[in-house]
């Protein structure tokens, strides 16, 4: 006979009871994350009010216009995440494919004449109304949902064959052969290491990755070093202080705008770099400024936030995997690889660790387009993070192909 607890329920039912209620009280998104997300959306707000406030004033005629734009961005990018939070993953999964094939077409749009935009001598905008849409932008995302869906679908082949490299790799470096004649050497450097970080955790094979690897980075470094202009980047990045006022200009402004900032900033508005003297400065060189004016204590904040989102990504990952959710497990390790890097591709070359490269800090900068993919890509996040901690408070899944081995 069943055991009957004191309010005449059995106690089978009432520890049933008892878990529907906590998982009902269950958080349904990761709190911390969202705040951390919206913690660096506000930071970078205040910055492109604080950079862009004299250049919109001669530029426009109104000191406001770029705060105003920026604070548009962000309440679309908002919506686009309460979106992205409704949609399954498995609508993304099912469209990853032509998602991708659909992002080519657009990279190969931009470099039609009449199609693309020039602006500072590359070709990267599509123009739709009154904004311009960076479609190296979407490619980063597209590639991260693509490889995901690529390595649910063929994982034994990836992790027993140098055949299963071929196919996603082809299809990357014809995305980056686009993106190079733009040129954005930037977008493909992450776009490729992303990939290439992904596809490691995947658990390929090494030694085919390890020549992969090689590859890749002969063949980037190559370009870089045949490429007059970015021969002139590199040799500037390494001395730019050997032509301050040409080639070097850009570094040199920055790093004396890092150097003015001490340990607590000269105080938030009283750059005096950001005053025409930094190109860029409410977009690429964002982060010098906000270390000009906040200081050492400002640029360990935002580290630290980025690095909070990283961990929590990978973390959402793990909790994936563990739920039987190898492709949102996949999706989660690219996102936060892909911001990751960014970040700190911009923060280097921002404090001249890294040649300059054009990259946005994400959320931060100043520009439509990548506030709003970023957005899409967290909200995507935050969407794996509440299917996996539903299939925890409910039953476990048989072990599928995430419970296979992973590097």
């Amino acid at each position: 006979m069943a055991a009957v607890s004191t309010h005449g329920l059995p106690l089978s039912a009432r520890s049933a009871t008892a878990g529907a209620r906590s998982q009902a009280a269950a958080p349904d998104l990761d709190l911390p994350l969202l705040g951390a997300v919206i913690a660096v959306a506000s930071l970078g707000l205040v910055m492109v009010a604080s950079t862009s406030l004299g250049l919109a004033a001669r530029q426009f005629g109104e000191p406001f216009h770029f705060v105003i734009r920026q604070l548009v961005f962000l309440a679309l990018g908002a919506v686009a995440i309460a979106v992205v939070l409704r949609i399954p993953l498995v609508f993304w999964e099912r469209i990853a494919r032509p998602l991708w094939f659909a992002t080519l077409v657009l990279l190969a749009a931009v470099l039609i004449p009449g199609i693309g935009r020039q602006v500072n001598g590359s070709v990267r905008w599509i123009p739709l109304g009154p904004m311009h849409f960076q479609v190296s932008e979407l490619a980063k995302f597209a590639a991260v949902v693509y490889l995901a869906a690529y390595v649910v679908r063929h994982a034994e082949v990836l992790r027993t064959s140098a055949r299963g490299l071929l196919a996603p790799m082809g299809l990357l470096c014809v995305a980056g052969l686009f993106l190079l004649l733009e040129p954005d050497f930037g977008s493909t450097g992450v776009l490729m290491a992303t990939a290439l970080g992904l596809l490691f955790l995947a658990g390929v094979r090494l030694w085919p990755f390890l020549a992969l690897l090689l590859t890749v980075a002969a063949g980037l470094g190559a370009l870089a070093v045949l490429s007059p202009y970015r021969l002139e980047r590199l040799t500037s990045f390494l001395n730019p202080w050997a032509d301050p006022f040409s080639s070097g200009f850009q570094l040199t402004q920055a790093l004396i705008a890092i150097g003015r900032g001490g340990w607590f900033g000269v105080g938030l508005g009283n750059s005096v770099q950001k005053l025409f003297y930094l190109p860029e400065a409410h977009t690429d060189f964002l982060f010098s400024i906000l270390a000009e004016e906040l200081g050492l204590a400002g640029v360990i904040a935002v580290v630290a936030l980025f690095g909070f989102v990283v961990w929590r990504a990978f973390g959402i990952a793990r909790r994936a995997e563990r739920a039987g959710r190898p492709f949102g497990a996949y999706l989660a390790y690219g996102i936060g690889l892909w911001v990751g890097l960014q970040a700190y591709l911009n923060i280097g070359v921002n404090m001249g660790v890294l040649p300059t490269k054009g990259l946005t800090l994400p959320l931060m900068s100043y520009g439509g387009s990548s506030v709003l993919v970023n957005c899409v890509a967290l909200g995507l996040l935050l969407r794996i993070d509440r299917e996996a901690r539903r299939v925890g408070a409910g039953a476990r899944p048989a072990p599928g192909r995430a419970g296979r081995r992973r590097r």
